[in-house]
């Protein structure tokens, strides 16, 4: 499965290097002609799903931020397909036990504030993390694992945390609630987000939107499925027909090169939408409800299923 990663859209490379564009290529270069400053690397879809093609970069000033890979490089030994499934079926399992405790306890309030008054934690994060683990070291007790709620707030600490895991024979990473503004606020556009790597190479990936009750699922070589159905990417060959998202990212050093893209993109497209939750963005480019999703502030666990 391959996806688009413009590393400079826009121009937004001279405030946010690790801004991360993705789309179908149909409408690529087309968003890329919006300025003359964008210098992109394309590995771009075609009418297939971006789940497990999009960058796992993390934040790029972010130290080991970057260390896991879409695809192998050199001779690695694949996994099997029989390990792919179980630990599909595990992360789905998991997955939707924390979705089913996000759906009974949407609204919650805020315990306290991490990184800025923008970053948020509810009691139910680490409730629901717990969950995912729990289940994942049940059946896979050998498996490594990092949940954004067990890592400090900040790009150094995060960036700590992958380094002492990136090199783990199957590294599960996970966001229990992506979208936890989205979640406080009683508005049900949140999900589980959780990818699996496999000596440092994306292999699995299921995102749980529970208010939905949809479940995106992938594995490596194996195609994209909602619900257990194959999906594909839209169909819309012009950015005058895209629908793309946008990130309405926490980090105040963002805010200027996302706006900067809703200025330049907006009079091109039919619409920008900000959701809110960077999994449902990935999802729902899976399955063609939009077009294409750009932000410049992501870390690991909030792309790795996607």
């Amino acid at each position: 499965m391959r996806s688009i990663i413009l590393l400079a859209l826009l121009g937004l490379v001279q405030a946010s290097p690790d801004a991360a564009f993705v789309c179908p290529a149909s409408v690529a270069h087309r968003i890329a002609a919006a300025s003359p400053l964008a210098a992109q690397r394309f590995t771009c879809p075609r009418r297939t799903s971006p789940i497990l093609g999009s960058s796992l970069s993390g934040k790029q000033a972010v130290p080991g931020g970057s260390q896991l890979r879409r695809r192998s490089s050199g001779a690695r030994m694949s996994a099997t397909e029989a390990e792919l499934s179980a630990v599909l079926s595990t992360a789905i399992k998991a997955g939707r036990a924390a979705g089913a405790l996000m759906k009974e306890k949407l609204g919650a309030e805020v315990i306290k504030t991490k990184v800025n008054s923008k970053d948020l934690l509810t009691e139910i994060d680490p409730m629901c993390e717990k969950i995912i683990r729990d289940i994942v070291l049940a059946e896979h007790p050998a498996h490594s694992f990092l949940g954004e709620e067990s890592v400090a707030a900040g790009a150094e600490a995060s960036g700590r945390a992958m380094d002492l895991v990136k090199d783990s024979e199957w590294l599960w990473v996970v966001d229990p609630i992506d979208g936890t503004t989205n979640f406080v606020s009683g508005m049900p556009l949140s999900a589980v987000s959780i990818g699996v790597a496999r000596r440092g190479e994306l292999v699995v990936g299921v995102i749980v939107d529970p208010f939905r009750d949809e479940v995106f699922s992938a594995a490596r070589g194996q195609g994209a499925f909602m619900n257990g159905k194959a999906i594909s990417v839209g169909e819309e060959d012009d950015i005058g027909d895209a629908v793309i998202a946008a990130g309405s990212p926490p980090s105040l050093a963002s805010i200027k090169p996302s706006l900067r893209g809703v200025t330049a993109l907006m009079p091109k497209c039919r619409t920008i939408r900000m959701i809110g939750s960077a999994a449902l963005h990935f999802a729902w480019i899976a399955n063609g409800r939009l077009t294409a999703y750009w932000e410049p502030d992501l870390n690991s666990w909030d792309s790795a299923a996607g």
